[in-house]
């Protein structure tokens, strides 16, 4: 893909509901709570740090299965209609033509309906689908409250509605959740296993976080529970960002706090967007000897990492989870129930330069998913 820098603001979305409709379903809070000082934090070879360091090292290792292994076992029907409802962000597009290509592989056609990511573009792309009358309706990030209406009229119409990054439940008209709540948590462990790690248990961590998407407080809230019990005594300051300093001030604001916390060693962004001009800035301000360490990479912080201006990132499994929602499509077209899909793990991943696949955008995070997903469908 073209223009990969200038887009990182966009594509870091995927992982999060869309900035318009959680605006106008949430309003923005703002504050943090005191660092503690960290020179009482554990010693090296502490039970803490150990327990870090055996979690990092199975979240840095590149997974080379899908968690799906139960094959289809059933003719899968061509000629399927499927409506893909985009969130207004380039990273939901990229969304939708990974699931697009597995489509194709399965003789079906997707027909993509754009939205603002306005309440009211969704609510119009769900109205959309309900003339169109599909087999399936796919989209993602949306929370329930902004399309209630048309998901109970599509429920009534038995067509099946499956999300992936919303802060929502599964049934009432949703049939596949991924990458929801519940499962989600597990990226602030992720994140929290590299700080106690790369600081030898004695960190003083910051941790830039956006409260308007509710997406992300289980990442938080995992975050602050291993970072406490690994790092016992470091410091931890939680500063909540408005959406309206993204893209805008967010450097500014960072190189402030920094500049008032000069004993602060880790920053952690739970969105790789936030991170987005920082490293610059950074050395604008002549700060130096951060470490840094974003939930959600993308194409620019994957470059900061291949340059080394970042530490780290959790690399998130779009690839992985639309290739799965054609997967649990497939069950549903053949009579089977879509348990096997949602039951399955996605693929995580903790990336720094030792172990980055490609700094070149989005990579799988399996490598030949493909593959493995075909041979399910009898197409290998």
């Amino acid at each position: 893909m073209s223009s990969r820098p200038r887009r990182a603001v966009r594509r870091a979305l995927t992982a999060t509901l869309s900035a318009a409709s959680l605006l106008a379903l949430a309003a923005c809070g703002g504050g943090s709570t005191p660092a503690t000082d960290s020179t009482q934090a554990a010693a090296p070879g502490s039970p803490g740090l150990t327990a870090a360091r055996e979690a990092l090292a199975k979240y840095s290792e590149r997974p080379a299965t899908i968690s799906v292994t139960q094959p289809v076992g059933k003719k899968i029907p061509k000629g399927k209609k499927i409506d893909f409802i985009l969130c207004g962000v380039q990273s939901c597009k990229d969304l939708a033509d990974f699931f697009t290509e597995a489509a194709e592989e399965l003789g079906w056609e997707v027909k993509q309906i754009a939205t603002q990511g306005t309440p009211e573009s969704v609510q119009a792309a769900y109205e959309q689908a309900l003339r169109d009358k599909p087999d399936a309706v796919v989209a993602s990030g949306f929370p329930r409250a902004v399309y209630a209406k048309q998901l109970a009229r599509l429920e009534a119409a038995e067509i099946p509605v499956i999300q992936s990054n919303a802060d929502d439940l599964l049934g009432d008209g949703i049939s596949l959740l991924k990458n929801g709540p519940d499962d989600v948590g597990v990226q602030g462990e992720m994140l929290a296993s590299w700080v106690v790690s790369n600081s030898d248990a004695k960190a003083n961590t910051v941790y830039f976080d956006l409260p308007a998407y509710t997406i992300l407080k289980p990442v938080k809230d995992s975050f602050a529970a291993k970072y406490k019990k690994w790092c016992d005594g470091c410091g931890l300051d939680n500063v909540d960002v408005p959406i309206t300093a993204v893209g805008k001030d967010m450097p500014d604001r960072v190189v402030s706090y920094l500049r008032s916390h000069p004993k602060v060693t880790h920053v952690v962004f739970s969105l790789g967007l936030l991170n987005v001009g920082v490293p610059s800035a950074l050395k604008t301000a002549g700060i130096t000897g951060k470490h840094i360490v974003v939930n959600v990479g993308d194409a620019q912080n994957y470059q900061y990492i291949q340059s080394g201006l970042t530490d780290g990132a959790m690399a998130l499994n779009s690839h992985e989870t639309a290739w799965l929602q054609a997967d649990a499509l497939a069950r549903h077209f053949t009579g089977q129930p879509m348990d096997v899909d949602q039951k399955a793990a996605l693929p995580n991943m903790l990336v720094t330069k030792d172990n980055l696949p490609s700094a070149d955008g989005d990579f799988p995070i399996v490598e030949d998913y493909q593959a493995q997903f075909k041979a399910l469908w009898g197409l290998s």
